[in-house]
Order: C-alpha cells, then structure tokens, then sequence
C-alpha cells in the first residue's frame, strides 16, 4: 500500500511539472531567469512553511538530534543540485524552445541508473535500462526535434539534466534516513530562492512592478511545482528507488504534450502518440518486473 502511495504522489508530481513548462516560458517575458526562480522558490518556501509546522515540528529535533553532521552531508547536494537544475533549465528557456527543452531534461532518466551504478556502484534490477531507453526514445516522439538544431539552450538543458539526476538520487538518499518531507522540501527551496537572489543581485534588477506582472506564472510554479511536486518528490521517493522513480518521472513529458493536446488544443500527432505509448511502457516495465520477478522466486 505504502508504495501504490508513492507511486500516485510520483504521478501527481510529474503531472504538475510537464504542465509547468509553459509557465516557467512565459513567466519570464517581463523578468530574467534568476528573478524569476529566486520569487518563485521563496513563494514555495512559505508555502510549503505552514505543513513543516503542523506536521513536523516535533519530528524534526528527534530525527536529526544527534545525526546533524549527515543530514547536512545530504542536504547541502540536494540544495545545489536542485539550485544548478533549475537554474539552467530556466535560463536554457531563453535560447532554446520548451519542446527541445522537455526532450534533453528528460535525458536524467538514463543518468539516474548509469549514475547509480558507476558511481555509487550499486545493484539495479535489469529492467531498469530498457525502461529508459524507451523513456528517452519516447521523449524524442513528443517532440518535434526532428529538423533542429542543437543550441546554446540545449546545452543548458543537457548539463541541468546531470543535476536533475543527482537530485533526485541524494534525494532517495536523504529520504531514507530522514522522514521529513516537507522540512526538507522547505529546506531545499531556501537554499535555491537565496542563492537564486544573489544572482539577481550580480546580474538583473529587482523590479516589482514587472515581477507583479508575473504573478500567475510565479504563483503557479512557486506553489504547484516548487512546493506541492517536490513535497509529492519526497513522499514517492521514500518506498521507490531512485531509478525507477526517475523513469516514472519521465512521464512529464506525456503530461506536458496531453495537456498542450486539451488545453491548447494542439494536434496530437502520431509521433506524440508513439512517445507517449514508449514512456508509458518504460514505466510499467520498471515497476511490473521487479514484482513479477519477485512472485516467481516465491512459486
């Protein structure tokens, strides 16, 4: 039960973030990138704020009393690959389209496992890498990369997609140990609204004039995605292993290109079809084989 949990806090979170590219795009028409992340990571910090004190105010001095030198070992990766990620990913916005942009970030996939298994040298189930391949085959049918050109901002996005990747693996480190989703998620965004702010401070200006100009996009990016998707992050990661998580996550792509379809009423093509059909089987494959697997060595 506690990983049909997981696993629906994953869909959900996925869901918000393939429908939050269009906001992090337009978001930024009367703001730079790093105002634009720094406003919205502090609207997520005191949005998520109010449940660190409901929920975990007590559990905070017992699980990390005593343990204070390793959850800061955690939280100081997840801060600055959350930071890095997000960072490229937004400024990769400025030179790149969102198409291209959901394509190379969903390139963490792939980097999750290999990551996992080079570095950290642990065991994966074999399922693990077909799923990827075909997530990130099933992201270049959702997009209509076909006849572009790799630019500055598919770099960026190239790079993030590192950071991406070791988020979301110290995050399953993290998650493990420390029972604090939303402390943690709190935590995160600070650290990525403050250091966001001092690049503001080096290279834009502060207008709020043009930033309230922003405010649905800031609102919906801040509150949705950097506080009620990271929470759901942080719950799904604590009963799946990073790379399977990963590979669940890869479905923002299908989320983004289904709510464009609805929405926007954009075409749904046969190539967006596809893609979706190869992400969907990624996912199912990563989680249906390891309990098949399972249920066999039992008989």
């Amino acid at each position: 039960m506690k990983k049909v949990i997981s696993f629906l806090s994953l869909i959900v979170c996925t869901f918000i973030w393939g429908t939050t590219f269009i906001a992090q795009d337009t978001g930024m028409d009367s703001i730079g990138p790093y105002t634009f992340n720094s406003v919205r990571f502090y609207v997520a910090f005191f949005a998520v704020m109010p449940f660190v004190f409901i929920f975990e105010k007590k559990k905070i001095y017992n699980q990390i009393k005593g343990n204070e030198k390793e959850f800061i070992k955690l939280m100081i990766p997840v801060g600055l690959s959350l930071f890095f990620g997000t960072q490229l990913q937004q400024v990769s916005l400025l030179y790149t389209d969102v198409a291209n942009a959901a394509f190379f970030t969903i390139f963490y996939v792939p980097l999750v496992p290999i990551l996992i298994f080079f570095i950290f040298s642990e065991k994966l189930h074999w399922s693990i890498w077909p799923s990827a391949l075909a997530c990130v085959v099933g992201g270049y049918f959702l997009t209509e990369f076909n006849d572009a050109t790799v630019r500055l901002g598919d770099t960026l996005v190239l790079i993030g997609a590192i950071f991406w990747a070791l988020h979301i693996i110290y995050i399953g480190k993290l998650v493990s140990k420390f029972d604090l989703p939303f402390f943690i998620a709190m935590f995160q965004n600070l650290v990525v609204a403050t250091l966001s702010l001092l690049l503001v401070l080096i290279f834009e200006e502060i207008n709020i004039s043009n930033i309230k100009l922003e405010t649905f996009e800031i609102l919906y990016a801040g509150i949705l995605s950097g506080g009620a998707a990271f929470v759901l992050q942080l719950f799904g990661q604590r009963n799946i292993d990073a790379a399977p998580a990963a590979i669940i996550m890869s479905l923002e792509g299908v989320f983004a290109t289904v709510s464009a379809w609805i929405i926007l009423n954009q075409i749904l093509g046969l190539d967006n079809i596809v893609g979706c059909t190869l992400i969907l089987f990624g996912v199912l494959l990563s989680q249906l084989s390891p309990l098949y697997d399972t249920k066999i060595k039992n008989i």
